[in-house]
């Protein structure tokens, strides 16, 4: 097994803001990280514990949203053109509009990469579903068109070196199990499952969820909202709980109280 250095390399960031992204809490995550050999995000999301944690022999990044997975291997192939596509672009409420109403189904993989990270920047609150144009009287805008390689060419190098998957979690783990691999599961939040596209993942799947990880070879750690659904579906595992504050959205600042799990000791 490979010795696993969990130093917190806090000047790096994800490409993205996210709901539920998980930039406050990574302090708290990576020095409970166990030793492992492959390490894998299940629900990758902003992957902001990939991108501050120091890298592993082998590393995986998993998500079901294709548009995030399609701006995740772009960012790690063909980043020059994913930044010429910006050359002529604008800022503004009127292009945001015309993003959305765009097909996506006719672009290319750069063009689609480049929609949704447009989108999902300049939108209200980071938000993947009903999105608005977010601006505000207090904060500059989160998109900055003149250091867009300077801001991404940290993450292509991140990147460089992992495996980028688009499968349900339940394939991913099986796929990927094994007695030196560690999980970061980061699901959507109990009574938020919607959040990410309607029926993408359900309370059904919490316990389908914990079902499959029953039978888990490797260490895995979960991190949850802390609520009594939670700790019930998971009773007898590590459980640890931590204050943070949110990120984004209205709720900005606001103290919350997150739930880690695991199947190993937390200390």
């Amino acid at each position: 097994m490979a010795n696993q250095n969990r130093s917190l390399t806090t000047q790096r960031k994800s490409p993205l803001a996210w709901v539920g992204g998980k930039s406050k809490l990574t302090s708290t995550i990576i020095p409970l990280i166990p030793k492992h050999t492959c390490y894998v995000e299940v629900f990758a999301g902003a992957a902001w514990v990939l991108f501050r944690k120091d890298a592993s022999k082998v590393e995986v990044i998993n998500d079901i949203n294709g548009d995030l997975i399609t701006l995740y291997r772009v960012i790690q192939n063909h980043l020059e053109e994913f930044v010429r596509y910006f050359k002529w672009s604008l800022v503004s409420r009127e292009e945001f509009a015309r993003l959305q109403r765009i097909d996506e189904s006719t672009l290319t993989d750069i063009q689609r990469a480049a929609r949704f990270y447009y989108l999902v920047k300049n939108a209200f609150g980071a938000k993947i579903v009903s999105q608005s144009y977010g601006v505000s009287n207090s904060t500059k805008p989160r998109l900055n068109l003149l250091r867009l390689e300077e801001d991404l060419s940290e993450a292509h190098l991140r990147l460089s070196q992992v495996n980028i998957e688009n499968l349900p979690y339940h394939e991913l783990i099986k796929r990927y199990d094994g007695k030196d691999v560690f999980f970061y599961i980061d699901p959507p939040y109990w009574n938020c499952e919607n959040d990410y596209g309607k029926n993408l993942f359900t309370k059904a799947d919490f316990e389908h969820l914990r079902d499959l990880l029953k039978d888990c070879q490797g260490k895995w750690l979960i991190s949850i909202n802390n609520v009594p659904q939670i700790k019930e579906l998971f009773k007898g595992y590590e459980f640890k709980e931590v204050k943070t504050n949110y990120s984004i959205s209205m709720n900005k600042g606001k103290q919350v109280t997150e739930l880690l799990i695991a199947n190993y000791k937390l200390e």
